[in-house]
């Protein structure tokens, strides 16, 4: 049974078309890349140990605004965050206490004159980022590896896929030939 192609008409070609034309205009306007949101609060770094300074930053409170942070769930109290040289940022430092628990915590700033409340996160862990420790060498799962710690192996290895490809090519030349296996 063979089918025929219809064209599309009625309300069908018309959703088509307003679909595709919704597709093609909602790229056009892709606006200016500005950075993080200008509701979040920066936390850096987000990740510390006990004891480390941190800066938080926000472009929320506007021009020569200024705003009271609260880093009370990590135990530091508050602190003041005043405009920066950065254009509409505000800024403040504070110390998390040496007796800080690992764990996420949120970091907030209160805008003055507009009550705009931002966030962060603030992650305290027990082991500095420089001292974590990381991965090196080949991984052992006893079946070897090309770039494992021995070349002469390596080469071996490398030596008798060669023979065996030579090998192969060898013989099914021959057979073409048809001078026998």
């Amino acid at each position: 049974m063979r089918r025929t192609a219809r064209p599309l008409t009625g309300t069908t070609g018309a959703a088509l078309a307003v679909a595709a034309v919704g597709l093609l205009a909602a790229p056009a306007y892709a606006g200016e890349p500005t950075g993080p949101p200008a509701g979040s609060l920066e936390v850096y770094p987000s990740s510390v140990v006990p004891g480390s300074h941190v800066t938080v930053n926000t472009a929320a409170c506007g021009d020569d605004g200024t705003a009271a942070g609260d880093a009370t769930a990590v135990g530091s109290g508050r602190f003041t965050l005043a405009p920066s040289t950065h254009e509409r940022d505000v800024i403040g430092q504070f110390r998390v206490p040496p007796s800080a628990q690992p764990g996420t915590y949120e970091i907030v700033a209160t805008c003055d004159g507009s009550s705009r409340r931002v966030a962060g996160d603030l992650v305290v862990t027990l082991t500095p980022d420089a001292r974590r420790t990381v991965p090196r060498g080949s991984v052992k799962t006893g079946v070897g590896g090309a770039l494992g710690p021995d070349p002469v192996q390596t080469a071996a290895g490398v030596t008798a896929l060669a023979v065996a490809a030579a090998g192969g090519t060898w013989l099914l030349h021959r057979r073409a030939r048809g001078d026998g296996i």
